[in-house]
């Protein structure tokens, strides 16, 4: 599948449509699952995983880790950089993902499963990149 000249736009489009399509489900799941979301709720994850998607697709580049020279393939990268994302994001918004699961059924659950999320997501976000657009130093010629 190539959509541009430069490889690496190729997999930065696929990564970001991918988390474009997770940010839409989000979108238009949230207000069925939860009972009380806001549009501007809505609207943040649906940024969210679109820049979540472009933010894998860069890390595309490294096939090897600069510091520890380990070989990153893909399943680490996507597992890794999506579960580090969600924590970032349970992080800043830990309250207000406390107050979502209070209106549900999943009382005393903790805001903190959202990691799971990133990481599946990041996981099929990186396989499709990688799959179709390729990896590696590869990316930057």
């Amino acid at each position: 599948m190539k959509l541009f000249k430069s490889k690496l736009a190729n997999r930065l489009a696929i990564a970001k449509t991918i988390g474009f399509v997770f940010g839409l489900l989000g979108f238009f799941l949230m207000p069925v699952v939860f009972n009380e979301t806001d549009l501007m709720l809505r609207f943040a994850f649906l940024a969210w995983y679109t820049t979540f998607g472009v933010i894998i697709g860069l890390f595309g580049i490294m096939k090897k880790h600069p510091v520890i020279n380990m070989p990153t393939p893909f399943w680490f990268r996507g597992i890794f950089m999506g579960a580090w994302l969600n924590f970032v994001l349970a992080l800043f918004m830990y309250d207000r993902l406390v107050l979502l699961i209070q209106g549900t059924t999943w009382e005393g659950m903790s805001p903190f499963w959202i990691i799971l999320e990133g990481l599946v997501i990041g996981l099929i976000i990186d396989y499709f990149a990688t799959k179709f657009g390729g990896e590696g130093k590869e990316l930057l010629k």
